[in-house]
C-alpha cells in the first residue's frame, strides 16, 4: 500500500471514530437511568430479592430493561402502581400482597384498562418469564417518561394479562407476586 493511501485510509478511521464519538457521547450523557430491586412479594410481607428493572427515556418512551429470575415461567400482567410501596395492606376486609402500591398508574384518569397505547399509562406490555424462570428482556412503554414514574412502583402479577376488563378485571393478572420501588 503506498504511503499516501495509507495516510488517506487512517485520516478516514480517525474522522469515523470522531464523528462516532460525537454522536453518542450526547446521548448517553443527556439520558439518565433509574433502577428498581424487585422483590417476592404477599401477604406477610416483602420477600426475598429476584432482580433489578432498568428505566430510561428514550426517543420511543421509556424503555424497561428486566433482569428477573425465580418467577413462574409463562405470561404476566406488568404494571406501573400509583404508589412508592411494596407493603401489604388490608382491601376488602382482607391483608393482600403490595396492596400499599394502589391501583394502576392512571393519573389520566382512563376509564379502562387496556394496552399500553389504550388503557392506564401504567398499562405495560406483558412480561414472558423463560421456562427457567428468567425474565430478561427490554420493552418500551410509549406514553410514559422517567419522571412520570419515578418514586412509584412496578409490578408484576401472577397471571396474564389481556388488556381488557373483561372477563376479569384489569386484564386478569390476579395476585402481585413481585413488586420494586423505581428509584
Amino acid at each position: 500500500m503506498s504511503s499516501s493511501l495509507f495516510k488517506l485510509t487512517t485520516l478516514c478511521a480517525l474522522a469515523g471514530v470522531a464523528m462516532l464519538g460525537c454522536t453518542h457521547s450526547p446521548t448517553s450523557s443527556t439520558h439518565a437511568e433509574h433502577q428498581a430491586t424487585v422483590h417476592a412479594v404477599s401477604a406477610q410481607g416483602v420477600g426475598k430479592e429476584m432482580g433489578t428493572i432498568k428505566f430510561k427515556d428514550s426517543p420511543a418512551g421509556l424503555v424497561i430493561n428486566t433482569h428477573l429470575s425465580e418467577l413462574p415461567p409463562g405470561p404476566h400482567g406488568f404494571h406501573i402502581h400509583e404508589k412508592g410501596s411494596c407493603d401489604p395492606a388490608e382491601k376488602d376486609g382482607k391483608i393482600g400482597a403490595a396492596i400499599a402500591a394502589g391501583g394502576h398508574f392512571n393519573p389520566n384518569q382512563a376509564s379502562h384498562h387496556g394496552t399500553p397505547l389504550t388503557g392506564h399509562l401504567g398499562d405495560l406490555p406483558l412480561l414472558n418469564v423463560d421456562a427457567q424462570g428468567n425474565a430478561k428482556v427490554t420493552l418500551v412503554a410509549p406514553r410514559l417518561k422517567l419522571a412520570d414514574v419515578q418514586g412509584l412502583a412496578i409490578m408484576v402479577h401472577a397471571g396474564g394479562d389481556n388488556y381488557a376488563d373483561q372477563p376479569k378485571p384489569l386484564g386478569g393478572g390476579g395476585d402481585r407476586i413481585a413488586c420494586g420501588l423505581i428509584q
